[in-house]
Protein backbone atom coordinates (compact mmCIF):
# COMPACT_ATOMS: atom_id res chain seq x y z
CA UNK A 1 0.00 0.00 0.00
CA UNK A 2 1.37 3.40 -1.22
CA UNK A 3 1.67 5.81 1.99
CA UNK A 4 2.75 9.31 1.38
CA UNK A 5 3.84 10.68 4.93
CA UNK A 6 5.02 14.75 5.14
CA UNK A 7 6.93 16.85 7.37
CA UNK A 8 8.86 19.71 8.23
CA UNK A 9 5.92 22.37 8.95
CA UNK A 10 5.70 24.59 11.45
CA UNK A 11 5.11 28.27 12.51
CA UNK A 12 7.61 30.91 10.97
CA UNK A 13 7.62 35.06 10.60
CA UNK A 14 7.49 36.20 7.30
CA UNK A 15 10.55 35.88 5.24
CA UNK A 16 11.69 32.74 6.80
CA UNK A 17 12.57 29.33 5.32
CA UNK A 18 11.38 25.95 5.89
CA UNK A 19 12.13 22.91 4.17
CA UNK A 20 9.33 20.14 3.82
CA UNK A 21 10.15 16.01 3.45
CA UNK A 22 7.66 14.11 1.54
CA UNK A 23 8.86 9.93 2.20
CA UNK A 24 6.93 7.66 -0.43
CA UNK A 25 6.41 4.20 0.98
CA UNK A 26 5.30 0.84 -0.52
CA UNK A 27 5.85 2.10 -3.93
CA UNK A 28 7.02 -1.31 -6.27
CA UNK A 29 8.38 0.77 -9.05
CA UNK A 30 10.61 3.87 -9.61
CA UNK A 31 8.63 7.33 -8.87
CA UNK A 32 7.65 9.02 -11.49
CA UNK A 33 6.59 12.71 -11.08
CA UNK A 34 5.93 14.35 -8.15
CA UNK A 35 4.66 17.59 -6.95
CA UNK A 36 3.82 19.04 -3.81
CA UNK A 37 0.05 20.73 -3.17
CA UNK A 38 -0.89 23.25 -1.18
CA UNK A 39 -4.52 23.60 0.73
CA UNK A 40 -4.90 27.24 2.57
CA UNK A 41 -7.94 27.57 4.94
CA UNK A 42 -11.25 27.41 3.16
CA UNK A 43 -9.86 27.27 -0.50
CA UNK A 44 -9.25 24.42 -2.96
CA UNK A 45 -5.58 22.24 -2.60
CA UNK A 46 -3.62 23.34 -5.42
CA UNK A 47 -0.38 22.36 -7.30
CA UNK A 48 2.33 25.12 -6.10
CA UNK A 49 5.47 22.73 -7.34
CA UNK A 50 6.03 19.44 -9.55
CA UNK A 51 9.11 17.99 -10.57
CA UNK A 52 9.39 14.66 -13.37
CA UNK A 53 12.16 11.91 -12.51
CA UNK A 54 14.75 13.58 -14.44
CA UNK A 55 14.40 16.39 -12.86
CA UNK A 56 12.75 19.11 -14.84
CA UNK A 57 10.44 21.77 -12.03
CA UNK A 58 7.80 23.59 -12.56
CA UNK A 59 6.62 26.24 -10.27
CA UNK A 60 2.86 28.02 -9.71
CA UNK A 61 3.28 31.94 -10.29
CA UNK A 62 3.02 32.39 -6.94
CA UNK A 63 5.89 30.98 -5.85
CA UNK A 64 8.30 31.00 -8.27
CA UNK A 65 11.56 32.19 -7.82
CA UNK A 66 11.26 31.74 -3.58
CA UNK A 67 10.76 27.35 -3.63
CA UNK A 68 12.51 24.68 -4.96
CA UNK A 69 11.27 21.38 -5.49
CA UNK A 70 13.86 18.67 -5.23
CA UNK A 71 13.98 14.63 -4.79
CA UNK A 72 16.08 11.82 -3.85
CA UNK A 73 15.33 8.92 -6.85
CA UNK A 74 17.21 5.99 -4.16
CA UNK A 75 15.21 6.76 -0.94
CA UNK A 76 11.80 8.05 -3.03
CA UNK A 77 12.36 11.56 -1.32
CA UNK A 78 10.25 14.65 -2.51
CA UNK A 79 11.88 18.40 -0.93
CA UNK A 80 10.35 20.98 -1.09
CA UNK A 81 12.36 24.10 -0.04
CA UNK A 82 10.51 27.16 1.25
CA UNK A 83 12.20 31.03 1.30
CA UNK A 84 11.15 34.40 1.37
CA UNK A 85 8.09 32.67 2.83
CA UNK A 86 4.82 35.36 3.16
CA UNK A 87 1.28 34.98 5.13
CA UNK A 88 0.01 33.85 2.14
CA UNK A 89 1.87 30.34 1.84
CA UNK A 90 -0.04 29.34 5.21
CA UNK A 91 -1.77 26.48 4.95
CA UNK A 92 -1.15 22.45 4.85
CA UNK A 93 1.14 21.47 2.07
CA UNK A 94 0.94 17.89 0.75
CA UNK A 95 3.27 15.53 -1.90
CA UNK A 96 1.58 13.63 -4.68
CA UNK A 97 1.79 13.21 -8.51
CA UNK A 98 0.70 16.38 -10.34
CA UNK A 99 -2.49 13.52 -11.22
CA UNK A 100 -3.03 12.98 -7.67
CA UNK A 101 -2.89 9.17 -7.95
CA UNK A 102 -2.02 8.15 -4.58
CA UNK A 103 -4.02 8.08 -1.30
CA UNK A 104 -3.35 11.90 0.41
CA UNK A 105 -1.20 11.69 3.51
CA UNK A 106 -1.92 13.62 6.51
CA UNK A 107 -0.03 16.49 4.97
CA UNK A 108 2.39 19.18 6.92
CA UNK A 109 0.92 22.75 8.44
CA UNK A 110 2.81 25.49 7.24
CA UNK A 111 1.90 28.96 9.40
CA UNK A 112 3.71 32.21 8.38
CA UNK A 113 2.91 35.26 10.73
CA UNK A 114 3.38 38.84 9.38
Amino acid sequence: QVQLVESGGGLVQAGGSLRLSCAASGIPFNLGAMGWFRQPPGNQRELVASITRGNAQNYADSVKGRFTISRDNANKMIYLQMNNLKPEDTAVYYCNTPARNFVWGQGTQVTVSS
